[in-house]
């Protein structure tokens, strides 16, 4: 031992973001220009891909080009998609188009940019665990040059959703047979079409282009095409404009302040707010079921109200034999198809690298994050962030692309102490709780009272 000669201090990060998916890759773009402010975003995957299992060829986001990384949060930004249409040579054919819907894999093609230019970004590297010591992170992780440490003051959790099996599904998952969710769709639709009966169980976006996707071919391929949801109908995503100020500050802070019990009721109430289908694609589907039978009857059955109750997979006859429930009449019905696609959505799933901090963290009764107002959901505050992990506390907005600026400004601001972004406190023209009483009253702000409960 040397003495004279301690080891050097290690570094220590202001912040350490763990995922990067659109949510991360917007912090580190907003990130990036903020003098003194030392971030660094890991990621185990060896580049940024969206959804790769998703980019059919004509779909587009759900949201306007502003709901970027970065626009609505920096206007100015270089790392906003219209800087990115100039820089690759596509703005004025972007703007001929007349749309404000970016086809999705144009939207991964921007993450992509942007990613490619931000040196907090660090690809190819797994955090294996986080500790804790002395007001201080430690993240052991597996990089490019082999095992390492880093250290970090806070965390910003954004390791995303994963493809959510249901239950009822346990019987036929990897017994076989050809089931697969829907985010590996492209990778293997050429099996799904080999097959001569192919189900698709969901309500979804996703749900519905894939179904118009293989509705365009069955003539082709010959196979039986079924749509199964439990839903009581295949219903749009309400998108008028009184209905998106609830993506809205003010929202978000009447929901939040709402009991526990209230709003994982109202959650389940909301679904057609953030998981319909585009009302174009619906009347797609139909115009293309009409078109077809002209020529007889097409072979698909789209059957409602029809939950999947169990499932088992029949080596001899190279089916599944899916159990349904008709919801509404309380009919048990099965129904066989050879191939299913399960475009059941995602959820949250705490990552495993958190054992060794769960006393950092703050829970709610239900053992999941508790998650402040402002996106921290550490036993201090400003401690540890949440990127889409707080659909319980923060409502239908929290996969939202629209809100993901608005949310990283806030965890910048708890971060640094200041408001590197304004940060939007009222832009509804609407109030969400009961109207203040004569002494609560607020000023007029842009021809409309304020609600009470929001700053001024």
């Amino acid at each position: 031992m040397n003495a004279g000669n301690p080891s050097p201090a290690p570094h220590v990060h202001s912040f350490a973001a763990v995922g990067v998916g659109p949510f991360n890759l917007g912090l580190a773009a907003l990130s990036e220009p903020i003098d003194g402010l030392d971030g660094v975003f890991l990621e185990r995957r060896e580049s940024f891909d969206w959804h790769p299992g998703m980019m059919l060829e004509p779909a587009h986001l759900q949201v306007p080009f502003m709901a970027d990384l970065v626009t609505l949060a920096d206007p100015t930004s270089p790392y906003s998609f219209l800087n990115f249409l100039k820089q690759t040579g596509r703005l004025y054919r972007f703007y001929i188009r007349e749309n404000f819907y970016p086809l999705r894999a144009e939207y991964n093609q921007y993450c992509q940019w942007v990613a490619g230019q931000l040196d907090s970004v660090r690809f190819g590297t797994d955090v294996r665990e986080i500790n804790y010591d002395g007001g201080v992170y430690r993240l052991a992780v597996d990089g490019p040059d082999g095992p390492g440490v880093l250290h970090a003051r806070r965390l910003v959790l954004g390791t995303g959703t994963s493809p959510h099996v249901p239950a009822a599904c346990n019987g036929i998952v990897d017994d076989g047979g050809l089931v697969l969710h829907n985010a590996e769709y492209l990778l293997r639709k050429d099996e799904l079409q080999r097959r001569r009966s192919v189900t698709i169980i969901g309500s979804g976006q996703s749900a519905a282009e894939i179904y118009y996707e293989l509705l365009q071919e069955i003539d082709v391929h010959g196979y039986r095409l079924n749509w199964v949801t439990r839903s009581g109908r295949f219903f749009p995503l309400e998108y008028t404009k009184l209905t998106l100020e609830m993506t809205s500050p003010e929202y978000v802070d009447y929901f939040h302040a709402l009991p526990q019990e209230q709003r994982e009721s109202l959650v389940k109430s909301q679904k057609n707010l953030y998981k319909g289908i585009n009302a174009e694609l619906i009347d797609a589907i139909y115009d293309l079921l009409y078109t077809k039978s002209l020529a007889g009857m097409v072979d698909t059955q789209l059957m409602t109200h029809s939950a999947l109750t169990g499932a088992a997979w029949d080596p001899a006859s190279a089916s599944h034999t899916l159990q349904l429930r008709h919801e509404e009449t309380g009919a048990d019905f099965a129904l066989e198809t050879e191939a299913v696609v399960l475009a059941t959505g995602y959820s949250y799933r705490e990552p495993e690298f958190l054992a060794g901090v769960q006393h950092r963290i703050e829970r709610d009764s239900s053992g999941r994050f508790a998650v402040d107002r402002n996106y921290s959901t550490g036993v201090e505050p400003g401690e540890i962030f949440v990127q889409n992990a707080e659909l319980h506390t923060h409502g239908f907005v929290t996969p939202d692309l629209g809100m993901a600026a608005y949310r990283n400004s806030c965890i910048l601001r708890e971060i640094t102490g200041q408001e590197d972004y304004p940060v939007e406190r009222s832009i509804a023209f609407q109030q969400f709780g009961p109207p203040p009483g004569p002494s609560r009253q607020r000023p007029m702000h842009g021809g409309v009272r304020q609600a009470a409960g929001v700053p001024a």
